[in-house]
């Protein structure tokens, strides 16, 4: 709900030439960092499992996610800077939590993210053409040339996010839709067995069991808040943005699970290493194949473009308030990007991909993917602190029924942070990482903060 009480503008003035996002490009970075290769198999993992039952999972994740989205919206209409969580947090709790979130939620998340997508580009791309691309060349060369266009200007990454995003909902729609209404073959339709079409996990509640890995289909949508300086009217188009995209990847994982149950069985949903390839193949044959390409690919590179754009204004924010090295904030001269930060992640993201292997870099993944959640408790607590430290405060954007979608989304996180691990044989090393994790980057935040800020790690900035 907008605040129409109080007039004093809280955006500073930006020249028109930089306010090169509108809102098509962002539903494109909201949608384009949600739905990934990973989640697109985790997707029909839980519908394989689940059947039905699924899809009410998926319908309390996505309120979840939506809680998720009023908090984030109220913060970054309040505090519209390129920091955004560090921003929010360093004003709520102070700056040791906000060092931490940020780097335990997004730092380190697109640090071994991004490798576990070009680790799936690899396996799509030896599917598709076996023995003939060299592993880890073609994901090189996407992430080196992204970089580039992401230092290239905010225009360019706009019309690259476009077409990427767009053209991934445009095939996972096709397949989604054409598993629908197309009847497979009886030979398919035989083998597609074990799926429950049953609504008796909705009635018994044991699909609430399910959350938690549904919830991976819906994190994400607020990267779209570090562009806020590249935004036209951010304080009607941000939380727009957020809650349109979540109900774009509703419709779009409802269409696609639905589809991969009427042409794969419970066993290949739950086994396949990449299971919308399967789904594809058994749509629309080899010559399908072109559309996994797309759906893939483009999957990939809109994630990777987003989080190259918003991970680096999350550091340069961060390097206007001191929490990081100064340099992070260094900006092109002509371009006006967080060439620095970009070049920064580039490189640790390369290190990553290069020297890690794929059993380790999952259980990576999902224990940081895990510390991502608890960002997201954080920024909750930092909505219920703000509104009593700064009550006055301009919000151009209020939560309604305050303060019950942030209850729910913390308790809502904390059930999902608990219940991360897909097995039980990976609960012991995904906790293990998840505190490794936590640890270094609490150690090094509680160094910075006492030792080169100058502060306590708790200290709130009281400043408005």
């Amino acid at each position: 709900m907008l605040d129409t009480t109080k007039v004093a503008p809280a955006i500073p003035a930006t020249p028109p030439a930089r306010r090169a996002i509108g809102f098509n490009t962002m539903i494109a970075i909201c949608v384009g960092t949600v739905v990934v290769q990973g989640v697109m198999a985790s997707g029909l993992l839980g519908f394989g499992i689940g059947g039905l039952s699924f899809l009410a999972a998926m319908l309390v994740a996505a309120l979840l996610a939506v809680c998720n989205a009023i908090s984030f919206s109220e913060l970054s209409l309040m505090y519209p800077q390129a920091g955004t969580l560090a921003t929010y947090t360093q004003k709520a709790i102070g700056h040791f939590p906000a060092i931490v979130s940020v780097f335990a939620g997004y730092v380190v998340v697109a640090v071994f993210a991004i490798p576990a997508e070009f680790l799936l580009v690899d396996a799509l791309l030896q599917a598709l053409f076996p023995d003939t691309l060299p592993t880890h060349l073609v994901p090189l060369l996407i992430l080196a040339a992204i970089a580039v266009f992401n230092i290239l200007g905010t225009d360019v990454f706009a019309r690259l996010q476009n077409v990427f995003t767009f053209s991934m909902i445009g095939a996972l729609l096709l397949v989604g839709v054409t598993a629908l209404i197309q009847s497979p073959a009886p030979n398919v339709a035989r083998d597609a067995a074990g799926i429950d079409w049953g609504l008796g996990g909705i009635f018994d509640g044991s699909f609430i069991g399910l959350v938690a890995l549904a919830m991976w289909m819906f994190v994400g949508c607020e990267f779209v808040c570090p562009m806020i300086s590249d935004i036209r009217q951010p304080e009607k188009r941000i939380p727009r943005a957020m809650f349109l995209s979540l109900g774009i990847i509703f419709v779009l994982f409802l269409l696609f699970c639905l589809g991969g149950g009427r042409y794969l069985s419970a066993e290949t949903l739950t086994t396949s290493p990449l299971p919308y390839l399967d789904l594809v193949d058994g749509v629309f044959g080899k010559t399908g194949l072109i559309i996994a390409t797309v759906m893939g690919m483009t999957a990939t590179c809109s994630t990777v473009n987003t989080v190259l754009a918003a991970v680096p204004r999350m550091l340069s924010g961060m390097a206007d308030n001191g929490q990081v090295f100064s340099i992070m904030g260094k900006m092109h001269p002509r371009y006006n990007t967080p060439w620095v930060g970009i070049l920064f992640l580039t490189v640790v993201v390369v290190i990553t991909f290069l020297m890690v292997n794929p059993q380790q870099i999952i259980a990576l993944v999902i224990a940081a993917a895990t510390s991502w959640l608890m960002a997201y408790i954080v920024a909750h607590i930092d909505v219920i602190v703000l509104r009593r430290r700064h009550p006055e405060h301009r919000r151009p954007y209020r939560t309604p029924f305050y303060p019950l979608p942030q209850m729910v989304g913390i308790f809502g996180m904390a059930y999902v942070v608990f219940h991360a691990s897909p097995s039980p044989e990976m609960t012991a090393t995904i906790y293990t990482l998840l505190g490794v994790v936590l640890g270094i980057v609490s150690l090094i935040a509680l160094v910075w903060v006492k030792f080169k800020m100058k502060k306590g790690l708790f200290e709130a900035d009281l400043s408005d």
